[in-house]
Order: C-alpha cells, then structure tokens, then sequence
C-alpha cells in the first residue's frame, strides 16, 4: 500500500468515526426505549432535531445578550440548555402517546411513533420555519494532518464527546442502583415491580435519558455539518435504528458496535465503490450503504451481531 492510498484509507476511517460516533448516540436512545418498553420509538429522530434547534436559538439568544462570549462557552451553555428541553418533550411523549397505549397490539404504538414524528416534524417547521439555518463554528473548524488526513477540531470534540457520554450511559446501566431497576424491568416488568421497582418512573427515566443523549447528537450533527432544519432528524433517525437492528437492538454493547460499524461502512462505501463507479455511487449515494445493511441484517441475522435470538413472547 501506497502513502496516498494509506492516507486515503485512514481518512475514510476518521471520516467514518466521526458519523458512527453520532449513529451510535442516537442509537442507543432507540436500543434503551426497546429493551425496557419493546417498542421501537420512531420519533427519537426528531427529538435529535428538536435539540440541534433548541440549541441554536439558545445560541443566539445567548449571543444577543451577551455578545463577547467565547463560541465554546456559547455551544456549550446552549447544548445545556436544549438538554431540558429535550427530557422534557421525551417525557412528554412517553407519558401522553406511548403509555396508554402499553398492553396495546404492537402495530398501534409503531403507527403512534411514525404519527408523533410527523407531529414533532410540522411543530419545528412552525416554530423555526422550513428553511435551512446556519449553525455557526462555535468551535474552530481549522483543519489539522493526522498521519496525512484531515481533521477538525469539530470532529475531535464529537468522537471525544461520543465516546465519554457513551461510557458514562454504561457504567449507568450496569454499576449503579438505578441501572439495576432499568435491566430488572427490561427482564421482566411484572416481577420487577413485585421486587418493588417503579416501573412507569423507569420507563419515564429511561424516555428522558435517551432524549437527552439525543439532543447532543443533534448539536453534533449540525456542528459537524453547519446546518439545521426541521428534516434533519427523520433520515438520521432511520440509519440510527439501522445500526441498533445491526448491533443487536436491546443490546447498549451491540448500539455503539453497531453505529461505529455502521460510519465506517457509510464512510467507506461512499470513498471506494464511489471511485469504482466513477463517482456514480459516491457520497451522493450513501445512504444506500446504510439501508443495504438493514436488508441484509434483517435477512441473515434478525437478532443483529450481539443480540441474542430469544423466543417471541406470548
């Protein structure tokens, strides 16, 4: 191999980081509501959204009142201040839209969850209009070489940011009090709340927990692309799900392998099939990475690559 070819490699690997770092944010917020509640929430795509522009009105709000500050403080007192916002309107979904519809057939809270993300959809293009909005560079986006690839400072602050949250969201799960009731009541609901689990606080602390993982994704994204608008979130929100199915939806190990997994495939497929077809099937075309993984996933291996196959329940 080359110094250009390995060059090239290394930077659709970064490349690939950087998007695998947002799908498995975003995907560990769908792969959480499934393994307590079993209910693949449609709608988190948009509470992504709703977070990128809660915080870029924050942003401005912030700058109109106080002009001379420093654009990391700025993003960062902003991204505190859509994490509310979000936990709040995941709340409010969970307690309004999905809970009376619990012991529900299962086809009523998936056409619910489409229905709710076409509500939140319609209410952002009210609230901040259809156009597109420029996300400003509160971080600096000067690129810098790494062993010949380009990065930003942007994308480090992204993986670093993934990576720290994600580890925080495990060590959640698995060594504290609250975590304990979270896995008792995805095993089983009926005994956990005889072991004297609070079942809906739990399912409600799990909707505001994911909500709030997705109103960082939501700044990451428009920080790393410089824009946000009301679609933002429905295709994001769809190649997350894919990488939850492809890690093992249920599974927090099996959401972060598979978002990682995921970016890399997208970042690689559009860098070397594109050049293999003549730019026909490059970055334009890269979503069809993401959803040729979802067929074949769903094909080969429902369960995903560290899920478990379980039988279906009665």
């Amino acid at each position: 191999m080359s110094a250009v070819d390995f060059e090239i490699l290394l930077q659709q690997i970064l490349n690939g980081l950087v998007l695998g770092s947002v799908y498995a944010l975003v995907a560990l917020g769908y792969t959480m509501v499934y393994g307590v509640l079993g209910l693949i929430n449609f709608a988190h795509g948009e509470v992504v959204m709703i977070g990128a522009l809660s915080t870029l009105s924050a942003a401005r709000l912030l700058q109109s009142v106080l002009p001379g500050l420093p654009g990391p403080i700025v993003l960062l007192l902003s991204t505190l201040a859509a994490i509310p916002v979000c936990m709040a309107l995941g709340y409010t979904i969970e307690r309004v839209a999905y809970r009376p519809l619990r012991f529900a057939p299962r086809l009523a809270p998936l056409i619910t969850a489409i229905g709710v993300s076409i509500l939140l959809q319609n209410i952002a293009m009210v609230v901040w209009g259809r156009s597109y909005h420029s996300f400003p560079a509160y971080v600096s986006t000067e690129p810098f070489q790494v062993f010949g690839a380009t990065m930003t400072p942007v994308q480090v602050v992204i993986i670093v940011v993934a990576m720290a949250i994600m580890a925080g969201l495990m060590f959640l799960v698995h060594r504290t009090k609250l975590g304990r009731a979270m896995r008792a009541t995805a095993e089983n609901q009926s005994v956990a709340g005889l072991m004297g689990v609070n079942i809906n606080a739990i399912i409600s602390i799990t909707f505001v927990i994911g909500s709030a993982l997705a109103a960082v994704a939501g700044v990451m994204v428009a920080a790393n692309y410089s824009i946000a608008h009301y679609y933002m979130g429905f295709v994001l929100g769809l190649k997350a799900f894919t990488a939850a199915v492809l890690g093992g939806i249920g599974n927090l190990g099996g959401a972060v392998a598979g978002g990682l997994l995921l970016g890399l495939i997208e970042s690689l497929g559009a860098g070397y099939i594109g050049d293999l077809t003549g730019g026909f099937m490059g970055s334009n075309y890269q979503d069809v990475f993401a959803f040729f993984v979802l067929i074949m996933v769903l094909v080969f291996r429902p369960s995903g690559l560290m899920g478990e196959r379980v039988a279906e329940r009665a």
